[in-house]
């Protein structure tokens, strides 16, 4: 398998799903494609989360635990400083 790709923050924010951009999160330093998930149009999810951040200190507050992101592809990591 090769290395994941590496994201910062910023890069992160370039894939927003909107304009035709894949919707990718992040949650505790992995990154995820969530384009496919009727639950991203268009990159914002329950009118409360956009594509292009880092959502982990959201998930608290979620009704579904950390599993739900082994659904998606795992296409990176985040690293760097989180802004």
């Amino acid at each position: 398998m090769p290395p994941l790709r590496q994201f910062t923050s910023l890069q992160l924010r370039r894939y927003s799903g909107e304009n035709g951009q894949p919707a990718y999160v992040a949650y505790q330093g992995k990154v995820y494609d969530v384009s496919k998930s009727r639950y991203w149009k268009d990159g914002l999810h329950e009118d409360l989360h956009w594509a292009g951040f880092d959502l982990t200190e959201f998930l608290a507050d979620a009704p579904h635990g950390e599993e739900h992101f082994a659904r998606f592809p795992l296409v990176g990591e985040l690293i760097g400083s989180r802004e």
